[in-house]
């Protein structure tokens, strides 16, 4: 399968690109360049929500690939962004308990085609990221998915804590990774539930972890004191399996 690298350069291709109704994860903008045709592609950004930054020459020059991008390059999503309400209608279409994947903050394109390749076969109904601070739906993630994008839904929020409130009131709970948290095996990873796994380097942050209602960990027995990312969230993903077809028994 074969996926296109989704940079839009130059004001009229951009502006298309708002126009079309195509998803714009971020825009890189000269700056300083406010006036005319920028306006109005600036507006169409604050309509969408688009994380919108502001660049030297030097950095737009170094990306583009035309050399033609008139102080204006979008980053466009490989995929479409589903809608939170969009991945719990999918448990109640199939009436399984919800289970989410929420992710603070990852930034490898690698990362997060690799877990949501993993939810999907984990059978995760779907995955939801921040809008800042965090990797969108880029080709490489298409990639790496495997095709898993066809079918597990991605949903991109703008404020993650807010959004673990949302979905408290709708009967979840969350659990948070952590290498000092309880070990995975003696706690409860049933029922709807939300697996948050944090950034890289930083794991997750102190305002989502306050939102979840338990920490837990994975056990280690080597000589480095973490897993990558994407494993960590695997080996989880499948301990939240195992417990659940042991529920169903």
């Amino acid at each position: 399968m074969r996926y296109e690298e989704l940079t839009i350069e130059g004001r009229n291709a951009v502006m298309e690109a708002f126009r079309s109704g195509k998803t714009i994860d971020r825009l890189l903008v000269l700056d300083g360049n406010k006036e005319g045709a920028m306006l109005t592609i600036l507006k169409e950004a604050k309509k969408h929500n688009t994380v919108v930054s502001f660049v030297k020459k030097e950095r737009l020059d170094q990306i583009s690939t035309t050399g033609k991008h008139q102080g204006v390059i979008a980053y466009a999503a490989a995929y479409e962004y589903a809608e939170v309400e969009d991945i719990l209608a999918i448990a109640r279409e199939k009436g399984e308990a919800p289970f989410l994947v929420l992710l603070d903050g990852i930034e490898d394109p690698h990362n997060l085609g690799a877990i949501i390749r993993t939810a999907n076969l984990a059978g995760a109904h779907g995955v939801i990221i921040p809008k800042r601070r965090a990797v969108g739906l880029t080709a490489t993630v298409a990639k790496t998915s495997a095709g898993a994008l066809n079918y597990t839904p991605v949903a991109k929020v703008t404020n993650l804590v807010q959004t673990m409130e949302d979905l408290k009131k709708e009967g979840l709970w969350f659990v948070c990774a952590d290498m000092d948290g309880e070990v995975m095996y003696r706690q409860n990873l049933t029922g709807p539930i939300g697996l948050v796994i944090g950034n890289e380097g930083e794991g997750v942050s102190r305002l989502v972890k306050e939102k979840c209602d338990f920490v837990t960990g994975i056990p280690m027995a080597g000589d480095i004191d973490s897993l990558n990312a994407s494993v960590a969230a695997g080996v989880l993903m499948y301990e939240i399996v195992r417990q659940r077809l042991g529920n169903s028994r």
